[in-house]
C-alpha cells in the first residue's frame, strides 16, 4: 500500500454508505454448463474498466423480475441463452465505481442461468474476455470473498447430481 493506507482505511466511505443505508442495488448472473463429460463449468467475464474477472450483473429494470434483468444481462455481456433460476442463489457485495470516479456499494442478487446456448456475437462482445471454468478455478480469479464462496460452493451442489443429470441441483 502507498503512502501508509491499508485496505480498510480505503474502505471508509463506502462503509460509511452503507451504514446510512446509501447502497445500490445490482443483479447478477452465474452462468453455468454441464461438459460432455459430466464437468461443471462457470462462465466469468471481464468488467469493461478495471478488467477484473467477474459475472455478468447490472441494475434493476422496471417491469422485470430480478432472474429477468439476470438473463439479460447474461445476453448482453456474455452472449448467453438460458433460463435464469427465480429463487435467489446468494448475494455478494463489492465497491462499484462510477462513471465520474465516485464509489459505491453493490450488493449484487445473484441468480444461477443454466447455459443453453452462446452467441459470439451480443452486445458487449469486443469489450469483454469470457472463460468457462471449473468452479474452482474460477474462484481463484474473482476477487470478492462472497463471490468466491458463491462460485466454490456450487462444487458441492454438483456432487450432489446423479450421474448424467444436466444442470444444477437447486
Amino acid at each position: 500500500m502507498k503512502n501508509g493506507t491499508t485496505h480498510l482505511s480505503r474502505l471508509g466511505k463506502p462503509i460509511g454508505a452503507i451504514l446510512d443505508g446509501d447502497v445500490a442495488e445490482q443483479c447478477g448472473a452465474l452462468c453455468v454448463r454441464t461438459t460432455a463429460d459430466g464437468h461443471l463449468e462457470v462462465l466469468l467475464i471481464t468488467t469493461r474498466q478495471t478488467r477484473r474477472w467477474s459475472i455478468p450483473k447490472g441494475w434493476p429494470i422496471k417491469g422485470l423480475a430480478p432472474h429477468e434483468v439476470a438473463e439479460r444481462e447474461a445476453w448482453e455481456e456474455a452472449g448467453v441463452k438460458g433460463r435464469a433460476k427465480r429463487r435467489v442463489f446468494g448475494y455478494y457485495t463489492y465497491i462499484k465505481v462510477l462513471d465520474d470516479g465516485r464509489k459505491c456499494p453493490s450488493v449484487v442478487e445473484v441468480h444461477l442461468v443454466d447455459v443453453r446456448r452462446m452467441k459470439k456475437v451480443f452486445p458487449e462482445s469486443k469489450e469483454r474476455k469470457l472463460a468457462w471454468l471449473r468452479p474452482h478455478d474460477a474462484a481463484l480469479l474473482v476477487d470478492e470473498p462472497e463471490l468466491k464462496s458463491l462460485i466454490r460452493s456450487l462444487e458441492r451442489r454438483a456432487a450432489l447430481r446423479a450421474p448424467g443429470q444436466i444442470g444444477i441441483v437447486g
